[in-house]
């Protein structure tokens, strides 16, 4: 009988040591779950360095996905504006210079434009090419830019905590009036 005692007082231990690691178990598991994930901390050379390699890939990096659209669309105007300055360009450049070359000429213009005409038409849609051409280089920049001015904000706190107050102060040889802020 006293055998059988030691036996289960063995027994209980052992299920008390078992019960003690399981407990400790779920508390380590209950731990890890409630952990707060750190939030998304964008590095804003990499968002600089993807926006640089395809526009909009800083954005897309950054999580703002919906800045993707407004770069193509920019993108969209851009290349129809190139691409029209430049076919006019083209036509005007061509029908200018067989004026030039032909006393009779053949071109769509004849009884539209004159030479001096032509000739204005087309220093300006080769002045709207390159205005085109520029101001596609500073977007193209611009993106950049915002990529990497958004990458630096992403987590810059917006909180409505932020009060002034003001009031008095005293020192030890003067009294005032003191600004003071508070951020939470």
């Amino acid at each position: 009988m006293h055998g059988a005692q030691s036996f289960a007082q063995s027994s209980v231990t052992t299920d008390s040591n078992s019960t003690n690691q399981h407990s400790s178990l779920i508390t380590n598991i209950d731990t890890a779950t409630n952990f707060k994930k750190a939030p998304f901390q964008p590095n804003p050379k990499r968002a600089g360095l993807y926006s640089a390699i395809l526009p909009g890939l800083g954005q897309f990096y950054n999580r703002q996905y919906w800045k993707i659209p407004v770069i193509y669309a920019g993108l969209a105007v851009a290349g129809y504006y190139f691409v029209d300055n430049l076919n006019n360009y083209q036509a005007y450049r061509k029908a200018y210079i067989g004026r030039i070359n032909n006393p009779y000429p053949t071109d769509k213009y004849v009884n539209i434009y004159t030479v001096d005409q032509l000739q204005q038409l087309q220093n300006d849609y080769n002045k709207f090419l390159n205005l085109t051409v520029l101001f596609t280089g500073v977007g193209y920049t611009l993106q950049v830019l915002e990529a990497i001015t958004g990458a630096h904000l992403k987590n810059f706190d917006i909180s409505r905590d932020i009060s002034m107050q003001v009031q008095p102060v005293a020192y030890p040889k003067a009294v005032g009036m003191g600004l003071v802020v508070n951020f939470k």
